[in-house]
C-alpha cells in the first residue's frame, strides 16, 4: 500500500475476529487501551467522533458510515488554531476483512494536505500497532505518543 500526496493507506492483521476488532474503533472503553485519554464516540451516521489524545491534541469529526462489523468511516481533524487539518477536514475509512481466525484491518486516511501526510502516517502506524495488540487481548503498554 502506498501513500500519495493526500492519502495514507495502511494494513495490519489482528489476531481477533472482525466483531471484536470493530469494537476497538467505536467503544470508548476499548479505544482507551490503544489511543487517547478520553473519548466521546456516537457510532452512527452524524454521531460525534471526539478523541483527546493528551498533550493538548484533540481530534474532532463525525461518523459518516457504520457497517458493523465490516466498515467504519468518520471525518477527522484537530481542534485548535493553526492546525493543518481542522476538525472534520479529512476522512478516515476502516475496513475489516476476515482472515482465518483473525482480521485484516485496512485504514485509508484521505483529503490530507501535503504537510500532514508524513505526521499522520507515523501516527497511524503507531496507533494501528497498538490497536492490534489490544484487540488481540494484549496490553500495548503506556502510550508514549509519537512526539
Amino acid at each position: 500500500m502506498a501513500d500519495t500526496d493526500d492519502r495514507i493507506e495502511q494494513e495490519i492483521r489482528v489476531d481477533a475476529p472482525p466483531e471484536v476488532v470493530f469494537e476497538y474503533f467505536v467503544d470508548p472503553d476499548k479505544m482507551r487501551h490503544w489511543s487517547g485519554v478520553s473519548h466521546e464516540l456516537d457510532p452512527r451516521p452524524g454521531g460525534v467522533y471526539h478523541v483527546d489524545m493528551g498533550r493538548d491534541h484533540v481530534v474532532r469529526g463525525e461518523f459518516v458510515e457504520v457497517d458493523r462489523p465490516r466498515r467504519i468511516c468518520f471525518t477527522w481533524g484537530w481542534e485548535g488554531e493553526g492546525q493543518l487539518v481542522g476538525p472534520g477536514a479529512s476522512t478516515v475509512e476502516v475496513t475489516l476483512t476476515p482472515d482465518g481466525d483473525g482480521t485484516v484491518v485496512r485504514l485509508v486516511h484521505q483529503d490530507l494536505p501535503a504537510g500532514a501526510v508524513g505526521p499522520h502516517t507515523a501516527g497511524w502506524r503507531h496507533y494501528m500497532a497498538r490497536m492490534a495488540i489490544a484487540a488481540a487481548g494484549g496490553d500495548p503498554g503506556p502510550d508514549e505518543g509519537i512526539a
